[in-house]
């Protein structure tokens, strides 16, 4: 039979102790803990850290769990199975809307495209799932940043690109946006990424209030917005309890 790394058991009991005990434990609480030697926890703590599964409080020293963990336990829900719950939501977007819609989720520092709904007329259109979008300039990719700590961390991190003259790109008006967008609980790009094309986005959730995907409309600009470049007030309230009814059915129950 073969053996099991210890290296990989010290890690992992040392993150079932961040994980049960108090929120912050210093480098002695963790070795004293696990009967290890300081030098040795220390090693794997850095590792860890490096890994973004442990995160380290700058003015106390200690340890914490990480924002990766976010990301590996919203992967326990299975895209095909978040895809599956919102097929006839999305469809039946799309056709009240007379728009695309898209069902997207954070993937490599972007939006992965998970689900594409034409929109219902005879235009040529292209199918774009598996394709990426940005997450600074999109609606999609601002309400992942918004509610989701991980892809807030990763689109800090990431060039803000100016796709238009409309894209924002400073830090400090980007995390005004963020801001507004979980004030009100949903996010716009009008012309910020492509000239001539407008969207609204809501966040989905599962059971346990975590962000795990959201959901759009998109079309041109003088269809999804006003006289005064404002997005329809319909095609918000519409995008919302679309996502409010996918998430009902992940779960997370009424809100």
């Amino acid at each position: 039979m073969a053996k099991n790394i210890q290296s990989l058991e010290r890690a992992a009991a040392m993150l079932r102790l961040l994980a049960g005990g108090e929120r912050r434990l210093g480098l002695s609480d963790i070795a004293s803990s696990l009967d290890l030697a300081k030098g040795t926890a220390h090693g794997i703590l850095r590792t860890l850290q490096a890994e973004g599964f442990v995160e380290q409080d700058a003015a106390s020293g200690r340890y914490q769990l990480g924002a990766e963990l976010l990301r590996l336990g919203n992967s326990y829900l299975d895209v095909h199975e978040l895809r599956a719950r919102a097929l006839v939501w999305t469809d039946d977007l799309a056709r009240s809307s007379g728009e695309s819609v898209h069902l997207g989720v954070l993937h490599q520092h972007g939006v992965l495209i998970v689900h594409h709904v034409f929109r219902p007329d005879d235009s040529r259109q292209v199918l774009e799932v598996g394709a990426m979008q940005p997450l600074h300039s999109t609606a999609l990719g601002k309400v992942l940043a918004a509610y989701d700590p991980v892809a807030h961390s990763e689109s800090l991190e990431v060039d803000r690109k100016a796709f238009t003259p409309r894209t924002v790109t400073g830090l400090d008006e980007f995390e005004i946006v963020l801001d507004h967008t979980r004030a009100r609980g949903w996010a716009a790009d009008v012309e910020e990424t492509w000239e001539g094309v407008a969207a609204v986005a809501a966040p989905i959730h599962d059971r346990r209030r975590m962000p795990v995907g959201a959901v759009a409309i998109t079309g041109a600009v003088e269809r999804v917005c006003n006289g005064t470049r404002e997005l329809r007030s319909e095609l918000v309230a519409a995008v919302r309890e679309c996502a409010r009814a996918v998430s009902r059915d992940l779960g997370a129950g009424r809100f």
